[in-house]
């Protein structure tokens, strides 16, 4: 049985792993919620956003060059804090992982019921669920193959929204105001902004999941952090165009049909009810995406926390001798995906999935700050970067509501009870 994950992943086939893991058409789920929270500045929110997660991945990268190693926050932080720390922030993450699929198997099934409003939603939620298992029961490259599929499908359905929008905004007879969707004084303030940024930093919740591969990555020192910095900067880029030509067809002040589901209906004012329909099955195949990364990414958590010896050995660090991947992990995470989908609400999932990823991304950065700014005393962007990515975090985390706190908490107490009877037993 092999003892080792295998190097078989391009810089290029990286960055479509992660674009996958994110979402190209991220920002259209969440346009309607930062539309009216941020009084329509969607745009300039996204950008923000951008920065204070390019900060994060930054970090990323600059760790994963330090310790190549599949565990992601887990083994970062384990290393350069505090086992403790470590376990807790893996802990965390292994949470946030876990949910991305269970809230991606509820909103895929929901979504399928607008087409077939008669059909039992639970045979929606097994479905979805058992797919995101079976991608990632296949080796690797063939992820990646699939990845590559679904970002080439999605950018074109992208390419086909902004040539709609354009083409309505230039033949609509009002004047448009090229300017309003990065800046509208009559709408704009600090704080309806700010609320609004910290919403669109969602938008990028994914991008660590790219750090978990690194012991499938060929010349993984250098291409992590060029894969982990190019899909955060694509993705900024990519959704602040389909938000832009998305405000302009239908500028703030205009009230939306649905706020849940916004884009859609921008797509239905642009092209028409074919465009409507195209972005709503696009929807549904970005959240495949998403889902069947976060197993992807889970899976090679729980392989990392095992190896270093924060889970069982024996249950979680076993590779396939088939297809050289975490197998039993894949189906774990895959069968809890479809439980939570019967356990909880998407609304409930999407706020326990931000805890643990701030939780995970403030360990990140407090990592590269003590290890590139304090023991090695490197120049002054080396702690720049991983402090503010950490303030940015930390700020996210506490504007967090009191229930996702409140049961986060609850999950980080169960990790705790686990640590230390892990440690009695092994002092006893």
């Amino acid at each position: 049985m092999p003892s080792d994950l295998r190097r078989s992943l391009g810089l290029w086939g990286l960055v479509f792993t992660g674009i996958i893991m994110i979402q190209p058409t991220a920002p259209m789920p969440l346009f309607g919620v930062v539309h009216q929270t941020a009084r329509g500045h969607v745009v300039t929110a996204i950008l923000v956003a951008m920065l204070g997660m390019m900060l994060t991945a930054f970090s990323y990268g600059r760790m994963a060059a330090a310790y190549p190693v599949a565990g992601s926050a887990s083994s970062y932080v384990g290393r350069e804090v505090h086992p403790l720390a470590g376990f807790l922030a893996g802990w965390s993450m292994m949470m946030d992982y876990v949910l991305n699929p269970v809230i991606c198997t509820i909103w895929c099934a929901g979504a399928m019921r607008n087409f077939f409003p008669e059909s039992p939603v639970e045979l929606w939620r097994i479905l979805f669920a058992s797919l995101f298992t079976f991608f990632n029961l296949r080796q690797i490259q063939t992820t990646a193959r699939i990845n590559f599929g679904l970002t080439m499908a999605m950018a074109l359905v992208i390419l086909t929204m902004v040539f709609a929008s354009l083409r309505y905004v230039l033949a609509h007879p009002t004047p448009v105001d090229w300017v309003a969707p990065f800046y509208d004084p009559k709408h704009f303030s600090w704080a309806t902004f700010s609320a609004g940024t910290s919403l669109a930093v969602l938008t990028y919740i994914g991008f660590d999941g790219i750090s978990t591969l690194s012991e499938e990555v060929k010349e993984a020192q250098k291409n992590i952090l060029r894969g982990i910095v190019i899909v955060c900067l694509v993705i900024g880029l990519l959704s602040a165009l389909e938000s832009y030509v998305a405000q302009l067809v239908w500028p703030y002040g205009e009230a939306l049909p649905d706020i849940d589901t916004a884009y859609v209906h921008i797509a239905g004012r642009a092209g028409g009810p074919w465009l409507f329909s195209i972005v709503n099955l696009t929807l549904i195949v970005a959240t495949i995406g998403s889902g069947s990364g976060g197993v992807l990414a889970g899976a090679r958590l729980l392989y990392g926390m095992a190896r270093d010896g924060s889970l069982p050995k024996t249950l979680f660090s076993q590779i396939s001798a088939t297809s050289g991947i975490p197998a039993a992990n894949v189906i774990l995470i895959g069968s809890l995906a479809l439980l939570g989908s019967f356990a909880m609400t998407y609304q409930a999932g999407a706020e326990l999935l931000n805890f643990g990823a701030f939780i995970g991304f403030m360990g990140v950065n407090l990592s590269a700050l003590l290890h590139y700014g304090w023991r090695k005393r490197g120049l002054w962007w080396e702690w720049l970067a991983p402090a503010g990515g950490f303030a940015i975090c930390a700020f996210l985390w506490w504007n967090l509501s009191w229930g996702a706190k409140r049961n986060g908490l609850l999950w980080l107490g169960v990790g705790l009870v686990w640590y230390l009877f892990r440690r009695w037993r092994r002092d006893a």
